[in-house]
């Protein structure tokens, strides 16, 4: 009978295989939720390397609260602001289709929070799995203001690898032994570099390298031969950090909330703004073993933070101390040399899409845009407020000019409400002047001309960014983040882009997918995607000292055709400037 109602009725079982396929589609909406919390901006005293601090943090939480969601939830997330500063909160590398008002940046897609008073963000993840995070975007604040927002598959559906045994989450932070707002007003004042972090921190803890920090040293524990997934977010304010882990071989599986093919790895390069997930078999013999990371630094000549931040890999069959009764120290790794450029652009190469992805291959915008520092000359050099190189004062700049947020309102409110004055959309499409961008640049040319200037793109084209590295001041790899994209990593490289040769290397086949990319130092790197968000959207480097010192664009993408290619309008509550 079995045999007889396979092959003479298929039909039937064609039928329930489809019906069976459309009720697990229907019920994968079905059982999306609806996340509803509150985060309360507050002041809290926080001890680090022997001193306490009073920090701003997001309910006393220091990392803030981690987000546990799935693929189609919804976030209500009501800020209620009872701190001394202006805040807003960005939900970075959530795509916010059609939602700018959720995005976050102050004075860009809304007005900041003020001491007070309250806004609710309100958002909906369509097609994003993997980590992301969330951090203030209102001056430096962020220094403090983080935390996870893991993305899990919607039910029934599993991970394209195999299911770990636990997930841990690690940010890695900078700890700053003053008020990080101080840090900045300072290094406003004076046109200098700011000071650098005293340290960096995972998961909000220095680690046994330091001061006063050996009691609170993040731990993991493990048992030998089972397999978890590490989800890595670098929330440091101005370093870009290599992470490894003592003896241990990880499998990278995912960066900025796409999957990857899976590759082996002793070292993850990481910038501000990046996240990347990785397996970890626990295939060593039984120990404790460190968990490190320390900068990679590729400016020329500048001064940052070089030391070494750990938790502890714990094996739980582990003897927990030796015959003498003296606790056993844990096992350092070898991290790559803060300069090992070879090393970052070897993982960067290694990370490609889990499969073939739609590239665009036909352009409608081909943009070519520097990017770097710059120096202002000063009337009085070497005056109180001119403490930079040579009496001057830092800039940044893309295309040669210097990004000035608003201060009256914000771009966003602005076009929506039809205000002028705010900002022009003469954005340059190439740079004014065309030199070596890499070579030895006339210092004619290393000061930028400030303004509020934004692309404009029409709903729907397709667009190729090619950010070249200059040697102005110092070549260095700069974190680009797109806010309300993500992109196609279709190929970089060192010196300058040759559109000729280099374009004919890009890989359209399975380019890793992103929303922030670093441009190779002294180098570029080009990427693409389709201009199908509207709405005022920021592009700015992830070190927040370049972004105010104007490292920054922003894209208006026009509405499409239609309500579902059209903005929404604004929520009720949306801070008024």
């Amino acid at each position: 009978m079995e045999a007889y109602n396979l092959t003479v009725k298929p039909w039937c079982s064609c039928l329930l295989l489809g019906l069976f396929a459309v009720i697990t589609f229907l019920s994968s909406f079905a059982n999306a939720e609806t996340h509803y919390h509150e985060f309360v901006i507050q002041a809290k005293p926080v001890k680090r390397l022997c001193r306490i601090h009073n920090i701003i943090t997001v309910n006393g939480q220091f990392p803030g609260p981690a987000l546990e969601v799935r693929n189609g939830d919804s976030l209500v997330i009501k800020v209620v602001n009872i701190a001394q500063y202006n805040i807003t909160l960005h939900w970075h590398g959530i795509r916010q289709l059609r939602n700018p008002w959720a995005d976050g940046p102050s004075y860009v897609t809304q007005c900041p929070i003020r001491p007070g008073a309250t806004y609710t963000y309100r958002f909906t993840i369509i097609n994003q799995e993997g980590t992301l995070w969330w951090h203030a975007h209102s001056e430096w604040l962020r220094a403090t203001v983080y935390g996870a927002l893991n993305i899990h598959p919607k039910w029934g559906f599993p991970y394209p690898f195999s299911t770990p045994t636990q997930e841990y989450t690690i940010l890695l932070g900078e700890w700053f032994d003053r008020n990080p707002m101080d840090v900045l007003k300072q290094a406003l004042f004076t046109g200098a570099a700011p000071n650098v972090s005293d340290a960096y921190t995972i998961n909000g803890q220095p680690g046994d390298l330091y001061r006063c920090s050996s009691k609170e040293t993040v731990r993991i524990p493990i048992e030998s031969g089972e397999t978890i997934l590490l989800r890595i977010v670098n929330s440091a304010l101005n370093q870009e950090l290599f992470f490894t882990i003592a003896n241990h071989q990880m499998t990278v599986v995912g960066v900025d909330a796409a999957y990857t093919k899976p590759f082996p790895t002793r070292v993850v390069m990481i910038g501000p703004g990046q996240t990347t997930n990785v397996l970890l078999t626990a295939d060593q013999p039984p120990a404790h073993y460190y968990i490190a990371a320390r900068a990679y630094n590729t400016a020329m000549n500048a001064p940052f933070d070089n030391t070494t931040t750990t938790a502890i890999l714990e094996y739980k069959s582990a003897s927990c101390s030796t015959k003498k009764g003296q606790s056993s120290r844990p096992i350092l790794p070898q991290l790559p040399a803060y300069n090992d450029t070879a090393t970052a652009t070897a993982f960067n190469a290694g990370l490609k899409s889990l499969s073939q992805v739609n590239v665009p291959t036909t352009i409608d915008e081909n943009l070519f845009f520097t990017v770097g520092l710059g120096l202002n000359n000063c009337t009085r050099p070497n005056s109180p407020r001119c403490q930079g190189p040579n009496g001057t004062r830092f800039t940044a700049s893309i295309n040669n000019v210097s990004f000035v947020f608003p201060t009256i309102n914000s771009l966003m409110q602005a076009y929506y409400q039809g205000v002028p004055g705010i900002f022009t959309t003469d954005f340059p499409p190439v740079p004014p002047i065309q030199f070596n961008y890499t070579g030895n640049v006339n210092r004619g040319l290393w000061q930028p001309v400030p303004g509020t200037k934004l692309y404009k793109l029409k709903y729907g084209s397709k667009v190729q960014i090619v950010f070249q590295d200059t040697s102005i001041v110092t070549t260095e790899d700069h974190p680009i983040h797109l806010h309300g994209y993500q992109f196609y990593v279709v190929g970089s490289g060192f010196g300058n882009f040759n559109p000729s040769t280099d374009t004919a290397k890009f890989n359209f086949i399975d380019p890793p997918q992103r929303n922030t990319i670093g441009s190779n130092p002294g180098g570029w790197v080009a990427i693409r995607f389709v201009a199908d968000n509207p709405g005022i959207w920021l592009l700015h480097c992830h070190l927040d000292s370049h972004l105010r010192w104007g490292l920054a664009m922003a894209f208006l993408v026009e509405n499409g055709v239609g309500q579902s290619q059209t903005v929404i309008p604004p929520p009720a509550d949306l801070p008024q400037c």
